[in-house]
């Protein structure tokens, strides 16, 4: 039953949570989506942008964990 859990991801020898992973990966994809959306200028509906990306990197963070990420 547990040995499904994912304890540590190895990346070039060296051993990693899997939150760590989802972190640099939702990182990553918010990192892309607020460049989309600067480039459709849709970041100046956004009253304070960086608090904008927080949410974003939270909120890709939290999808990559939950869907690419499973236990």
């Amino acid at each position: 039953m547990f040995n499904d859990i994912p304890c540590e991801v190895e990346i070039l020898g060296l051993y990693f949570p899997p939150l760590f992973v989802s972190i640099l990966a939702g990182l990553f994809c918010a990192l892309v989506l607020a460049r989309v959306f600067d480039l459709l200028r849709l970041d100046r509906f956004f009253w304070h942008p960086p608090l904008a990306f927080t949410a974003l990197w939270l909120l890709t963070t939290t999808l990559i964990g939950l869907f690419i990420i499973r236990p």
